[in-house]
């Protein structure tokens, strides 16, 4: 994981201001929930080692069963598929991912938890089209993310350069 924290962190830090906060909690969000699901059975931690326990969301597999369970399976469909992304709104990301989940991502970015479900809802539909390019779920996060992660965040950060 050393690497790609390393490519997360960097691409975190050039978007953000002179303070080193990034100039949009979205990227801050990104950077955790990508380390979050490439850290599927990492028990060394990290910033998300807690959420929930180690590895305790179970990778892009884990969260995406758990907005289904939640009764959200043809949105996250939608999102696998290649096709037009539905909208997913904040109430129902907070329903599925419960406090737990959502305070354990407002701890590791410093994002207010109230505020976490409404980022996740804008960032959630193209980061999982994103990590499913051919309509499949991969068996894990990580490998070659790190090449395209700068277009990744540039894309959520309104096309500013990461």
């Amino acid at each position: 994981m050393g690497l790609l924290d390393s490519v997360l962190g960097a691409l975190t830090n050039n978007a953000g201001n002179a303070s080193g906060a990034p100039a949009d909690p979205k990227a801050a969000l990104i950077q955790a929930v990508l380390s979050m699901l490439a850290n599927n059975n990492n028990q060394s931690g990290g910033a998300l080692g807690s959420l929930g326990g180690p590895g305790s969301i179970g990778g892009l597999g884990g969260l995406l069963g758990m907005l289904q369970n939640a009764g959200l399976g043809q949105i996250v469909d939608s999102w696998i598929g290649t096709g037009q992304n539905q909208p997913v709104s904040a109430d129902q990301v907070s329903q599925a991912l419960g406090d737990d989940q959502l305070g354990g991502l407002a701890q590791a970015t410093g994002i207010p938890q109230g505020d976490i479900a409404g980022h996740l809802a804008q960032i959630l539909p193209g980061l999982v089209d994103h990590l499913t390019p051919n309509g499949q779920v991969p068996e894990s996060v990580g490998g070659d993310l790190g090449s395209d992660i700068g277009n990744l965040l540039s894309g959520f950060l309104g096309g500013k350069s990461a």
